[in-house]
């Protein structure tokens, strides 16, 4: 996820999203847990649009605890450090003619975990060069201006050598991986960590998204711009998301979570995401200044809805997050709690809360187990 919103520096986008927050939203709303999954702790991708991979990262952490295993903070950076080069190569084949930058998407995690193993956050923070935390700006404009010179071709050939001249940057911004590394006294390699170590199996893993113009219970191509590497996911009746997702709760999966957080009510601040009866543009001054002093009505979410908000662009792939349990507010509505990596400055420490109508309207994709997914679904699609 990496459109406009997510591009700039993160400060600036966590402000342009709580114009309209209230002192403290945990004053008027007021959450009971009904289920709460295990999870590591919050972390800050800062300005990196690197969400993906911390989201889904996170949940690959929830799923060693679910497995049984003492989780390890996994590399978040050796994960998009690996898209990156994988990005580039496909950048290169096709001439420029697919997306470049930070974003990625939750089975981008999934591939490179497959293909190139996984390392603990520790040995491999991607901090080479004097901050303290993710600021990827100068890297990426550098990236990408050496992959526009590739691609004019100046040498009327392409040279086999760019693929080390491309790493070598990254090395010089992010850091050399190593072979080999010592944890906990063993030595491995990225491959033999996560098999060993980590321990998860990648065909495990299935996402999932909903669309009116493709069949249902068949794969069908992400039309995203980050889907750069032009996976599938299997395409479910809008409902069916969130049957999926509360199944996998009541069963101890949590879910890696992309969606559209472009809209005035999603609120970082506040910790709360809804789907009001009116557009925001249709509110009075009064109704916007209202919008997070406790709950308040929800707009009917219809498959057609959500289907006109892909297509006229009121829906964008902007950020990835962590589905970690299921709360009830005073009125009794359902909220999913979510795990963000924004760090812990909002109102529940890292955490939001958003609602089922907000899920089924502005979810791009999801990620879990395909153990979570109830069984007469699972038929459908063949998994």
């Amino acid at each position: 996820m990496s459109l406009p919103l997510l591009a700039i520096a993160q400060d600036n986008l966590v402000k342009s999203l709580d114009k309209n927050g209230s002192d403290s939203s945990k004053v008027k709303f007021k959450f009971d847990e009904v289920i709460g999954l295990e999870n590591t702790p919050v972390k800050n991708q800062a300005s990196s649009g690197t969400c993906w991979s911390y989201s889904t990262n996170s949940f690959l952490e929830s799923e060693m605890i679910k497995a049984g295993k003492k989780p390890v903070e996994l590399a978040q950076i050796f994960s998009a450090r690996n898209v990156y080069a994988d990005k580039a190569d496909n950048y290169i084949k096709m001439h420029g003619a697919i997306t470049w930058g930070d974003g990625g998407a939750c089975h981008d995690v999934i591939n490179m975990y497959a293909k190139y193993g996984a390392m603990p956050q520790s040995l491999y923070t991607g901090l080479n060069y004097g901050t303290t935390k993710n600021k990827f700006a100068e890297m990426q404009e550098v990236l990408k201006a050496m992959l526009d010179a590739l691609v004019k071709n100046p040498n009327g050939k392409l040279s086999p050598n760019w693929k080390k001249a491309f790493n070598a940057v990254m090395d010089s911004y992010l850091g050399e991986v190593p072979e080999t590394f010592k944890w906990e006294g063993k030595t491995y390699t990225p491959k033999t960590f996560a098999e060993q170590v980590v321990g998860l199996d990648p065909k495990d893993y299935v996402e999932l998204s909903s669309f009116t113009d493709k069949p249902y219970y068949k794969q069908n191509l992400l039309m995203v711009p980050d889907n750069w590497s032009l996976d599938k996911v299997y395409n479910v009746k809008m409902t069916d998301m969130t049957d999926i997702i509360d199944n996998a709760l009541k069963n101890g999966y949590t879910v890696a979570w992309a969606t559209d957080v472009s809209e005035k009510y999603f609120s970082w601040k506040n910790g709360v995401a809804y789907v009001p009866e009116k557009e925001y543009d249709d509110m009075t001054d009064e109704e916007k200044n209202d919008m997070f002093n406790g709950p308040k009505p929800e707009r009917v979410i219809t498959p057609e809805l959500r289907q006109a908000a892909f297509e006229n662009y009121s829906t964008t792939d902007d950020h990835g997050m962590h589905i970690v349990g299921l709360a009830k507010d005073q009125k009794g509505r359902e909220y999913y709690v979510v795990k963000n990596s924004w760090g812990t400055t909002n109102d529940y420490k890292g955490y939001l809360y958003v609602t089922k109508a907000y899920v089924q309207y502005k979810t791009t994709a999801f990620l879990l187990n395909r153990k979570a997914i109830p069984q007469a679904l699972r038929d459908k699609m063949g998994i």
